[in-house]
């Protein structure tokens, strides 16, 4: 298995916005707190190694411009 980068999401809008709304009033050090337990509960989720590893490898990339 591979890392899906393909649009996987219903309702992707709907999506962004909870996103969006978590992250409404917190100080920018409690939204990166919510997003590091988001990441890690999805990570765990996910389960597999070399699918978080190809997740890292592109997030990281995709910043490196």
């Amino acid at each position: 298995m591979s890392l899906n980068t393909d649009p996987n999401i219903t309702d992707p809008d709907g999506f962004y916005a909870e996103l969006l709304d978590v992250h409404d009033g917190l100080s920018d050090d409690a939204s990166m707190a919510v997003n590091a337990r988001l990441i890690l509960l999805l990570a765990n989720h996910i389960g597999d190694r070399e699918i978080l590893r190809e997740a890292l490898a592109a997030a990281a990339a995709d910043g490196r411009s």
